[in-house]
């Protein structure tokens, strides 16, 4: 199969169709996957006219295509003698995508909403290879239909012969053709009267927001609910930089619930996680906060006061905070916290230990809890894909990739990129709308706490408040990998989504 064309044909779509069932809660569901590329196309405001007829245009002239977008699409199949159309309708439909940028969506398919999920283990009992698929019990299905996408350049999605790469590769373009497409399978499948929702983890819940008000506004789809898992939707609250104190007031809760985690807090903050954390929150927002607000005129006494505090909450020495200017950054913390055991702790999932050649640097060598998952995921969907689904592709499958770097912010320049007023305007416009945020406890990557400040700090409308809830969890950024969070989370999304649909 080959969507490309080199012959200079018009390229063409690429889909195969298999069938397959699955036991949830002692309920048998039968399911037909469609996997392959859709062919994207672009309408033209100035077409180009043909040669032999110039006053004439057609429907090629017009939609020019632009890339080859894969996706793998699960939908339940209606009992025998039900009326499909109306089936179709009623079900629930969620779109779903990963992050990154550079992030095909095959985590949130094989970890967490998918049939099939990957076997992997999870800390201190990881699966060697060659690892393994198993059913997954906790699969979303049974309560909506699923279409996975991975944006261009991600996955099997490529820019077709002639175009551009780059011009995919940036905050607005991304979002506008993930809208397209969703908008084109909406139309294709005859799916407009059909309950929609989003699911996006990571830089997919940045995705997620600019979508809420692009397919709303461009297309005139209105959502049902958006599901955000580990988000980051103002990145003025995880970007270290001189001048910008938030993240070191919003990252501490989260070093307090590492340092519980190894094991390096005071007898009083080992007893109780929760109580550590809300000490840590306590904390954060009021003397931490104050004491950075206040620089350089803040006093020696205090200074010290500070780091005392700080150290009792992180785990971390208090010389070493004095080092710092009171101003721990991530990429030091992971490093130092268990630096006498000569070990490093992840970013996505602090529970990971990584085992560096030295123990002096700042920063790790390598991500220990990437690198737990990345081997088990990249086999299982590269097997899985050609085997059970029977798609061919001589591609590469990118898991996650970096050419799609550098990453055009051009629309944010001298800014933070910040999509929560997205979110809030599209959530005044569909009063109805509803969003469901997971977040780990261990995640450094997105913290919990910065996202509950980007959502205090929404000017959402009192009347709306009640459409937003949240959900946390004793694991990381891919929170699934720990099955107990996984159980909770498939209970906490099942819920929302019957939550979100029409009475």
């Amino acid at each position: 199969m080959n969507a490309e064309n080199p012959n200079g044909k018009q390229p063409q779509d690429e889909l195969v169709t298999t069938h397959h069932s699955i036991a949830v809660d002692g309920r048998e569901l039968r399911y037909t996957v469609t996997t392959g590329r859709i062919i994207l196309k672009e309408e033209q405001d100035k077409p180009e006219k043909d040669e032999k007829n110039s006053d004439k245009t057609t429907p090629a002239d017009i939609l020019k295509p632009k890339a080859a977008i894969f996706f793998t699409a699960y939908t339940l199949d209606p009992e025998d003698g039900a009326d499909e159309a109306a089936f179709r309708r009623a079900r629930p439909l969620t779109f779903a995508f990963n992050g990154g940028p550079g992030s095909s969506s095959v985590w949130l398919h094989l970890g967490l909403l998918g049939p099939r999920r990957v076997v992997m283990g999870d800390v201190g009992e990881l699966v060697p290879p060659p690892f393994d698929l198993t059913d997954n019990e906790y699969t979303l299905l049974d309560v909506t239909d699923l279409v996975f996408i991975d944006p261009v350049t991600t996955g099997f999605s490529r820019a077709l012969p002639g175009e551009d790469p780059k011009q995919f590769h940036g905050f607005q373009k991304d979002i506008e053709s993930v809208g397209d497409f969703i908008q084109h399978y909406t139309s294709r499948y005859q799916r407009w009267l059909s309950p929609k929702f989003l699911a996006g983890e990571s830089y997919g819940t940045t995705r997620s927001a600019g979508l809420s008000g692009y397919l709303q506004e461009r297309h005139g789809l209105y959502l049902n609910g958006i599901m955000l898992i580990s988000a980051i939707l103002n990145f003025q609250t995880v970007r270290f930089m001189p001048g910008n104190d938030l993240p070191y007031i919003l990252f501490l809760p989260t070093y307090t619930a590492t340092a519980w985690y190894h094991h390096r807090l005071a007898d009083d903050l080992q007893a109780d996680l929760q109580a550590a954390l809300t000490e840590a929150e306590e904390f954060a927002l009021n003397e931490y906060a104050l004491a950075l607000l206040r620089g350089d005129s803040l006093l020696q006494k205090e200074r010290e006061t500070i780091a005392e505090k700080l150290a009792r909450l992180t785990g971390l020495s208090r010389e070493y905070i004095l080092r710092t200017n009171l101003r721990v950054q991530i990429h030091r913390f992971v490093k130092e916290l268990l630096r006498q055991q000569r070990r490093t702790v992840g970013r996505l999932d602090t529970r990971f230990t990584g085992v560096d050649r030295d123990a002096a640097g700042e920063t790790f060598e390598f991500a220990p809890s990437y690198a737990a998952i990345q081997g088990p995921y990249t086999a299982a969907f590269n097997d899985y894909v050609r085997g059970e689904l029977n798609y061919a592709s001589e591609l590469p499958y990118e898991i996650l990739t970096y050419r799609v770097y550098p990453w055009s912010y051009k629309e944010h320049e001298n800014q933070f990129v910040n999509v929560g007023e997205t979110l809030r305007k599209a959530m005044s416009i569909n009063p109805y709308l509803k969003v469901f945020v997971a977040n780990g406890y261990y995640d450094l990557a997105t913290p919990y706490f910065a996202t509950r400040y980007t959502f205090d700090h929404l000017e959402l409308d009192e009347s709306l408040q009640k459409n937003i809830s949240m959900g946390y969890y004793k694991a990381g950024h891919m929170m699934y990998v720990h099955l107990p969070s996984m159980k909770q989370l498939k209970a906490d999304l099942r819920g929302f989504i019957q939550g979100a649909l029409p009475a």
